[in-house]
């Protein structure tokens, strides 16, 4: 199987919100296109996206897949993404690989966060759109109410191509408004019946028609001319207005239909490839661009055969046949599997395994790729997701993929001892699959650190680590990294002498603490005159200093924010050592601790929240009950968002608190801002839990 012309390829995500359809979306196009045999069912478990057994297991998308089949002499790459909210780093990925894209939704589940999310990077990257209004086969499903969710929380210009047609309350078809027929499908035949219109719905699929060719003569003069002239739109005309307007964004054309009912699938696939742009289109509209590594200077790939071979990886599965695989788009340029190239990300070569296409778990092997096409490559051993790969001799480097950051954090601790290893390999593997996914060894608390998008995403992540490395964990809620610091200035005297049978050991230092500005850090400064300490002793008393500054005389967190200066002391010509004045700046270090006024800080997040306007007021309750600081409140696309200092200590399980007031539509991210002091009433609770927790360590420890 060989690759295909540039003009004749079509790559498109298809993005919804959760249990809007898309995967039933998916499976219907591969049906009607002949790609599958039968029409399987996201509940029964047996469409081809679905087939990782965590996704059997929850009837949901829990990863992108590819469906990749020719139809009508075009080569259709559909990337199939999950809808959940705490899963949105997925279909973010997608979009980076693709050249337009279905947004599917239900007048049941309307715009959720997670939509309008993808929508705002939709608009970012300027990809052609259109819109599935999928389950009208329902009872009382309306195809009016749900365009006009779009068109007033989306701020778009929904324009209708197809039209529901229902007989008795039964889903028969729907009308194709450019064309003026009918097109009868089902669940049963793979093949559409076109038809004369209906007559009981002439009327609206006319005035529909004319709305269609109002909005596509509005948007260029010589169209609009030859309307005004002619009161209509020739076909071929109209055709490529619509094109030129999905492309430029003008409008977002409305499809409706059943998915499961396998009921306006046709004519979404007609669309596909008849309006989308190729790769070759989109790359002369709106060309990559990326940064010469050596030379910093910006390059663009209008995506053509002829320019040098580039390639961006934007998803990394590791399958337990094949091993890794890097799903690549091929931006511009040819390449032969087995090909050396460059992984100018990392500045490494790269030997090029077996290329795949893909429709699902099915991978079906070409030998090159060229300009717009979608691989997957395997057991590439340097590459991983976010990479560019390149001509050696034409090295570029495409932007990262800007995915969002994990706002949701879990200690994690192997249920048996001998796993312990096992745990930290199984979690890098699954990170290189899903980059959302955050895996750190905190040195402070001793803990391991598994940070997410949500509890969803954590709860996949557990379940893939038992089911490809055998290996489960219990989860703890995490420590939170607490600081000291002190209040005022102290000085102190740190003498260290000790006599044994050869040369004794002394050393003698004053030291003066000052509290620096919150974020200073440290600093050291020796202010000794006279020779009292000689100059070479100073750099022990200043790692002295370092070494008690880990652990502070409240909490034994580490100390921020002072400022240390030693100014006298004393030494002995015979007994003194390095050692000895280590030991005494540690000494006069925690002495001086002491005596300034000791306090606790607590780490502070600037967290951004975006809220449906009606639960702003229970979400900004809720944040001053969590100590929380409101520095902003600004409406944003039909949200409110709030911006608010809060500390990380009322954040630890924040998601599903905002997922109860804001009935799933709510969502945050949140990045460290500062150290703030905790509050007087809250330190003696802190220390307290603290040493239960030491005592409770040392116990196990002991055992």
């Amino acid at each position: 199987m060989e690759t295909t012309c540039v003009a004749s390829v079509r790559n498109v995500a298809i993005v919804s919100s959760a249990g809007a359809g898309k995967t039933s979306l998916c499976e219907a196009l591969s049906y009607m296109a002949g790609a599958i045999p039968v029409l399987g069912s996201v509940m029964q478990g047996t469409t081809v996206s679905d087939f990782e057994p965590e996704a059997l297991r929850h009837r949901t998308s829990t990863s992108t897949s590819l469906l990749q089949f020719p139809w009508n002499h075009t080569q259709l790459t559909l990337l199939d993404t999950p809808g959940a909210l705490a899963l949105l780093g997925e279909p973010m990925a997608a979009l980076r690989a693709v050249d337009a894209v279905v947004l599917v939704m239900t007048e049941q589940i309307g715009v959720r966060t997670e939509l309008a999310r993808l929508w705002a990077r939709i608009n970012d990257r300027e990809l052609p759109c259109l819109l599935f209004i999928n389950g009208l086969d329902k009872d009382g499903a309306s195809l009016e109410n749900a365009v006009e969710m779009c068109r007033t929380q989306l701020d778009c210009l929904p324009v209708f191509l197809t039209m529901p047609v229902k007989a008795g309350g039964i889903l028969e078809g729907v009308v194709d408004v450019r064309l003026k027929r009918f097109v009868r499908s089902g669940p049963g035949s793979a093949k559409a019946e076109p038809l004369p219109v209906p007559t009981h719905v002439e009327d609206e699929v006319s005035r529909a028609r004319i709305r269609l060719v109002e909005a596509v003569a509005e948007s260029g003069e010589t169209l609009l001319e030859t309307y005004l002239a002619e009161g209509n739109l020739r076909d071929d005309a109209l055709l490529e207005g619509l094109r030129r307007c999905i492309a430029t964004r003008h409008l977002l054309p409305v499809y409706a239909g059943s998915a499961t009912q396998n009921v306006g699938v046709w004519s979404l696939l007609d669309a596909v490839v008849g309006l989308f742009p190729s790769p070759a289109e989109r790359g002369e509209a709106h060309p990559w661009y990326g940064i010469q590594p050596e030379t910093q200077d910006t390059h663009k790939r209008k995506g053509t055969g002829e320019e040098p071979f580039s390639a961006y990886v934007f998803k990394t599965i590791i399958d337990p046949f094949v091993g890794r695989l890097s799903y690549c788009r091929v931006v511009s340029g040819r390449v032969h599997a087995d090909s050396t190239v460059l992984n100018a990300s990392h500045h490494v070569r790269e030997k090029l395994g077996h290329f795949y296409r893909v429709l699902g778990k099915r991978h079906v092997p070409v030998d090159s790729a060229e300009a717009g096409d979608i691989v997957a490559i395997a057991k590439l051993k340097d590459t991983h997701t976010g990479d560019t790969l390149t001509h050696e001799g034409s090295p570029l480097c495409y932007p990262g993929l800007g995915l969002p950051k994990p706002i949701l954090s879990y200690a994690i601790e192997a249920k048996s001892r001998a796993d312990i290893d096992k745990v930290g390999l199984g979690l890098h593997k699954l990170i290189e699959e899903d980059p959302t996914l955050e895996f750190s060894r905190n040195d402070e608390t001793k803990e391991m650190v598994l940070s997410g998008m949500g509890q969803f995403h954590i709860d996949l992540a557990l379940e893939k680590l038992h089911r490809k490395f055998g290996v489960d964990v219990i989860l703890h809620t995490p420590k939170i990294p607490y600081r000291e610091t002190i209040k005022i200035n102290s000085q102190a005297q740190g003498k260290y002498k000790k006599q044994t049978g050869g040369h004794g050991q002394y050393g003698d230092c004053w030291l003066e603490v000052a509290p620096l500005p919150r974020g200073r850090g440290f600093i050291f400064e020796n202010r000794v005159v006279g020779g009292a300490i000689p100059r070479n002793f100073i750099p022990a008393v200043e790692k002295g200093v370092h070494e008690a500054m880990h652990e502070g005389p409240l909490s034994g967190c580490p100390v921020v924010d002072v400022q240390v200066a030693v100014y006298d002391g004393s030494y002995h010509v015979v007994d003194s050592s390095e050692m000895s004045f280590k030991i005494a700046g540690s000494m006069a270090f925690r002495k001086a601790m002491e005596s300034a006024h000791p306090v606790l800080l607590e780490p502070v997040m600037t967290v951004e929240i975006d809220t449906p306007t009606e639960t702003v007021g229970a979400v900004m309750g809720d944040l001053n009950a969590r100590r929380g600081r409101i520095l902003s409140v600004n409406a944003q696309n039909h949200i409110e968002q709030i911006k608010a200092l809060v500390p990380l200590a009322e954040l630890l399980r924040y998601a599903t608190t905002l997922n109860a007031m804001t009935a799933g539509r709510g969502s945050y991210a949140m990045e460290f801002a500062q150290y703030d002091e905790v509050p007087r009433d809250l330190v003696g609770k802190i220390l307290e839990k603290r040493k239960t927790e030491g005592q409770a360590v040392a116990s196990h420890a002991a055992h």
